[in-house]
């Protein structure tokens, strides 16, 4: 019996050592910087004032170095790194590597700061990415926002949705919104300029209030301060403008002549000063033997005229139509000085006056207004009337030469007459 109990208490001790073998093996003290909820801190003041105890309290958080995520309370899901990253963060999903990094971020969420200073001043804003020292040190509210590079987005303290890429790219952005800067100083002095889209070295460097610019070049829009909707394709395309808006530029140098008026379109060209003009460069002096001319309608399409018979339809001759060319006035005539500051004298026909006599030889604009003449009509019209006089002439030579061989047949008679009697005295 007592052999019994001695077994029994035995297996007890036995079964109990296994039981509290868990115990008996952990580790004590504890991992450093190890707490409940997966969360772990490293350093002087790290996860300061975390408590296991409150209910509902932060996991999974990271802090390495000195004050690093210091009032977290109840966040989760946070990784700082360097001194005092995140020190006033209770929000989640942000990570921060860098002395100062996320500083004052409370309740932002999924944000990235990498550098000194990223996202220093962000507060509530959400979903921003800081990668440089200082990169996006003043945003706060502002969300969406990604700087990469040294200053990027430095001054951005609520625009959302901007996209720096470079070091000072963006920098005093402030509240602009939809930005996209990519490269060394681009969009550097805009403000609250909206929808702008910079790519090359110095790109609408002095843009401040313009919105919807797009510049692809080095220096392209280098000037814009307030000009909006431009687009430059090229070096230092549309560089001198300044507050002109709706330009379009394409080539290096192209629309260099703009500084303040709009809607112009400069391709391979330096332009001028022009509002609502065109400049097209290697047009002028250049020959094309075998081409044929080019028109355009109100609608700026575009496009040449066909003479091929598959194109056409309804052909018949032009007849008496042509005969409107007779009440036609030319004139002589110069352009306003907004047209022509020159002055030159020109040659023409007065639209309306057309308009009168022919209203199919008259271009309207999109109003239905007189605008110009179809002076390719004009000169079909000059070939019918001329053919029509060619079939008279012709028809008068005919008449002519059979006046003429009726003359010289009468008259060779009377020469036969002449001659009849002389013969006939010869004889006697």
């Amino acid at each position: 019996m007592k052999n019994r109990n001695a077994l029994f208490t035995t297996i007890l001790l036995t079964l109990a050592c296994f039981g509290l073998s868990p115990v008996a093996l952990a580790v004590s003290p504890p991992p450093d910087g190890g707490y409940a909820g997966g969360n772990t801190a490293e350093g002087d003041g790290a996860l300061n004032s975390f408590s296991p105890h409150i209910r509902g309290y932060g996991v999974d958080n990271t802090a390495l170095g000195y004050h690093t995520l210091y009032t977290l309370t109840t966040g989760s899901d946070n990784t700082a790194a360097g001194y005092s990253a995140l020190f006033f963060n209770n929000g989640e999903e942000n990570s921060a590597f860098g002395s100062y990094a996320l500083f004052n971020n409370t309740t932002g969420r999924f944000n990235t700061a990498i550098g000194r200073e990223a996202l220093f001043l962000n507060t509530t804003g959400e979903s921003n990415t800081a990668v440089g020292t200082a990169a996006l040190q003043d945003n706060g509210t502002g969300t969406l926002n990604t700087a990469v590079g040294e200053a990027a987005l430095f001054s951005n303290t609520t625009g959302d949705n901007n996209a720096a890429v470079g070091a000072f790219a963006l920098n005093k952005n402030t509240t602009g919104d939809a930005n996209a800067a990519l490269g060394f100083f681009v969009l550097f002095n805009n403000t609250t300029g909206d929808g702008n889209a910079a790519l090359g070295f110095l790109a609408l460097l002095n843009n401040t209030t313009g919105v919807g610019n797009t510049a692809m070049g080095d220096g392209a829009l280098y000037l814009n301060d307030s000009g909006d909707f431009n687009t430059a394709l090229g070096s230092a395309a549309l560089f001198s403008n300044t507050s002109g808006s709706g330009n379009i530029a394409l080539g290096a140098s192209a629309g260099g002549g703009i500084t303040t008026v709009d809607n112009v379109i400069a391709i391979g060209a330096v332009g001028e000063n022009v509002s609502n003009s065109c400049y097209i460069g290697n047009i002028f002096e250049q020959t094309a033997a075998e081409g044929i001319q080019v028109f355009i309608n109100s609608n700026n399409k575009l496009g040449t005229s066909t003479s091929s018979k598959r194109f056409k339809e309804g052909i018949k001759p032009i007849g008496k139509a042509s005969e409107a060319l007779f009440s036609l006035k030319p004139i002589s005539f110069r352009y306003k000085k907004e047209i022509d500051s020159t002055g030159r004298s020109q040659f023409g026909l007065v639209a309306e006056d057309v308009e009168r006599v022919s209203p199919e030889l008259v271009v309207r604009d999109k109003e239905g207004k007189p605008y110009t003449v179809r002076y390719d009509q004009v000169n079909t019209m000059l070939l019918n009337e001329f053919l029509k006089e060619h079939k008279k002439v012709e028809q008068l030579e005919k008449q002519v030469e059979a006046l003429t061989a009726g003359f010289q047949k009468v008259s060779a008679q009377l020469e036969l007459g002449k001659a009849a009697p002389q013969t006939a005295l010869n004889t006697q």
